[in-house]
């Protein structure tokens, strides 16, 4: 299956209003049999921003398509001299306090899944298990000629060998975690190969205009057919990879609630949008369940 390209949605005035009352999530997390589908608006706390919402990066960023960074050599030098300083500020990311309450649910034993579609990998450093990261994770690398798998840290290194110096200053990180920089300040970056076979390396995710793997849709289908309920965390469900997952539920009459500031390309299918900011709102939750939350620092 192929991820359509969609960058933006305008919500039509047809849309059903957003609430600020909690019970909808109390409910469904009470009920347990839960299924997360989380997106970027569950990581803006811990410093990464949003795609979307208020000052979201697509305002003044367009991500990396498959298309481009397979096209030719220019552009995955942009991509990894930009990625490589944005993976910095990915690296120093924290869980916040809505990672943290989705992995004290799941211990709770109220969840079925957690399907993700952010590749910072945030729900796994909060202790969640089983996590399914639809889009991949940056903290893997991948050749594309070889099909060699490494960890992200051991490229920044020889990155940073390769590229003494290198520290421009960004206009701003992405959630996909590339860094604004300018045409000019990545002109001089030397791009390193797959140390098994000389090719092409790529981070471990899924860009714009690439095929999600088969296997992993089948993953996430079955974790929908399985659940009780979907709860949606943060997510617009602008990109048709996430929102055919809260179709499929809608379908079979699996109830949705949703934890979104902004409308959503799902609302008609949800019983609720809850506009609270996630953090409060789902540790809010956990208070009223007498689910105990390990705190974030920040």
């Amino acid at each position: 299956m192929r991820m359509r390209p969609t960058l933006s949605w305008t919500p039509t005035g047809d849309l059903p209003p957003g609430t600020t009352d909690l019970e909808p999530v109390v409910d469904v997390v009470r009920g347990g049999g839960v299924l997360v589908l989380s997106g970027a608006g569950i990581s803006t706390e811990s410093g990464i921003p949003d795609y979307r919402g208020e000052g979201g990066s697509l305002a003044r960023h367009t991500p990396m398509t498959y298309q481009d960074f397979t096209g030719g050599e220019r552009a995955r030098r942009r991509y990894w001299a930009r990625s490589h300083l944005g993976w910095r500020t990915f690296g120093r990311a924290r869980p916040n306090d809505g990672h943290l309450a989705v992995a004290a649910f799941g211990r709770a034993g109220l969840l079925t899944g957690v399907i993700t579609q952010n590749v910072d990998g945030l729900h796994r450093a909060a202790g969640s298990d089983g996590v399914v990261e639809l889009h991949g994770g940056l903290d893997r690398v991948v050749c594309l000629s070889c099909g060699d798998v490494s960890a992200r840290r051991e490229l920044a290194r020889r990155l940073e060998e390769a590229n003494p110096g290198f520290d421009p200053v960004p206009a701003a990180v992405n959630p996909d975690g590339d860094a604004d920089l300018t045409d000019e300040q990545v002109a001089d970056f030397h791009v390193v190969p797959c140390v098994v076979c000389g090719g092409v390396l790529k981070p471990d995710v899924v860009f714009f205009g690439e095929t999600v793997p088969a296997e992993r849709v089948e993953r996430c289908r079955e974790l929908v057919r399985g659940a009780a309920s979907v709860l949606v965390l943060g997510s617009s469900l602008t990109v048709m990879s996430g929102l055919r997952f809260v179709r499929q539920a809608a379908q079979a009459g699996t109830p949705v609630v949703i934890v979104n500031r902004d409308a959503t390309r799902g609302d008609t299918l949800a019983a609720a949008r809850v506009a609270l900011p996630l953090g409060k709102a789902l540790t809010s939750v956990a208070e009223r369940l007498g689910i105990a939350v390990e705190r974030s620092e920040g």
